[in-house]
């Protein structure tokens, strides 16, 4: 239990750390690099130096991986149990149009990349004695970010493959900072040569990243519950807390299915807590009970959660286990940031929509980040979101659904179900069958916009 508040008091600090930094310097300003980002690269170098030298600071990098897998469960029960705004029928065609283009790019991408670091990795990894199945880890980081590389490294480790959640966390934290790192001059570029209408001058609390007094407006959650009885953040903890128990129950009738997707489906805590929070929602809402339930806290809670699992991803990676093979994944992580861009600068100019370049940014973060990475670099050409890009990326997120194949055919092979060259010829199949729906749907058509 002190190992656990150590390290939940660590990552703290180092979020106190990253808004100072972001505040302070102007680089990270410019960048819009969040203080979480900041927060975990001083983070994992701590946590790297303590390990190395040899100081006890009472807990450890195996700590922080079971945070990251226990947050990203609490992240997607919180998601689940937040109430979905009704959008305006205005542009709906304009924005299914946007979902379905971001979203099957995103697939396409979960299922090249992974081809590409395999690839990679059997042609330089027996130099440093690193399997090519290391390489089907990267879509979870690059794609998804590190609460999904966590839990899915989690269960390659469970299939035998050593630090399998060290090598997917560690593809994960170089995705969020290539995110911005290739996506923010993107965004300057695409400004300065008229391709961003809806740009504006970011004010010096969006650079900072924090409110003076005399910009902080009055915001009050509503309470649903009499404080005197129950705090309404504790009991939208408790709500959490019931998901949580019951995704457990799920995860152990899963464990009964037959063959390799049994023990992985029942590994997915993250899917399971989302089931059980859509089975809580439901119960509360026929017992006439969801008027105890607050949306705008409850997203709060998810952004409490994403916080910290950014900071506790990067405090995780314990440079000393990936060390012989930090080059070569280095060396994956830039092709794939490569192919990532080019990609996705590629079909962001071919959806057929006038925020087309928004897309591309919204698009770029988010297959190389999470959906808020994609969001941040979307607000620096549209910062009062004049555009429904936001709403897009948000609603891409069903049509992601059309990547189950994928971590399929990779679980199936990580559990020894499949061999490699199968493996690779049905994820190959996979990226055919996208590249054929954006025809298809005619999502693949003519240039709307130019960089010249």
């Amino acid at each position: 239990m002190m190992s656990f508040m150590m390290a939940f008091s660590l990552a703290g600090i180092m979020l106190c750390i990253g808004m100072l930094l972001r505040a302070k310097v102007h680089i990270f300003q410019n960048m819009l690099v969040p203080a979480s980002v900041i927060g975990g690269i001083v983070g994992v170098i701590l946590m790297n130096f303590v390990t190395g030298t040899g100081i006890d600071i009472g807990t450890d990098q195996a700590m922080y991986t079971d945070i990251v897998n226990h947050l990203f469960t609490i992240s997607f029960i919180s998601i689940s149990l937040t109430g979905t705004p009704k959008s305006e029928n205005d542009g709906a065609k304009s924005v299914l149009k946007g979902a379905l283009g971001m979203g099957l790019v995103w697939c396409l991408l979960y299922a090249l990349t992974p081809i590409i670091a395999t690839a990679i990795i059997a042609a330089f990894g027996k130099n440093v004695n690193m399997d090519s199945v290391y390489g089907m880890l990267i879509q979870f980081a690059f794609c998804q970010g590190p609460g999904q590389s966590a839990a899915y490294g989690a269960i390659f480790e469970q299939y035998g493959w050593n630090n399998a959640s060290t090598v997917a966390i560690a593809f994960s934290s170089i995705g969020f900072i290539v995110a911005f790192l290739a996506g923010i001059p993107a965004a300057k570029l695409g400004i300065r040569r008229g391709t961003a209408k809806n740009c504006g001058k970011l004010d010096t609390a969006i650079l900072k990243g924090y409110y003076i007094k005399s910009e902080q407006n009055e915001y009050m959650v509503k309470d649903t519950t009499c404080n005197s009885n129950v705090e309404t953040l504790a009991f939208h903890f408790a709500l959490i807390g019931v998901c949580y128990v019951l995704a457990v129950g799920i995860a152990r009738v899963l464990s009964h299915v037959p063959g390799f997707l049994g023990s992985s489906m029942s590994n997915m805590m993250f899917m399971n807590g989302m089931y059980a929070a859509y089975i809580v929602k439901w119960l509360m809402k026929k017992l006439h009970l969801d008027f105890l339930q607050e949306n705008t806290l409850q997203s709060k809670i998810t952004g409490w959660t994403a916080d910290y699992l950014v900071v506790c991803a990067f405090m995780a990676v314990s440079l000393t286990v990936i060390r012989d093979w930090l080059p070569l994944m280095l060396v994956v992580s830039l092709v794939v940031t490569i192919v990532t861009f080019l990609v996705c600068f590629y079909f962001g100019q071919r959806f057929g929509g006038s925020n087309d370049f928004e897309r591309t940014l919204g698009l770029y973060g988010t297959c190389t980040g999470t959906v808020p990475s994609g969001i941040a670099l979307v607000r620096i050409v549209d910062p009062n979101f004049h555009t429904a890009t936001g709403v897009e990326l948000g609603a891409c997120n069903l049509v992601m659904l059309a990547s189950t194949p994928v971590y399929i055919i990779i679980l199936a092979l990580a559990a020894g179900s499949m061999e490699i060259i199968p493996a690779l010829i049905g994820l190959a199949g996979c990226v055919i069958l996208y590249l054929a729906a954006l025809k298809v749907l005619k999502l693949w058509g003519p240039k709307t916009y130019s960089w010249k």
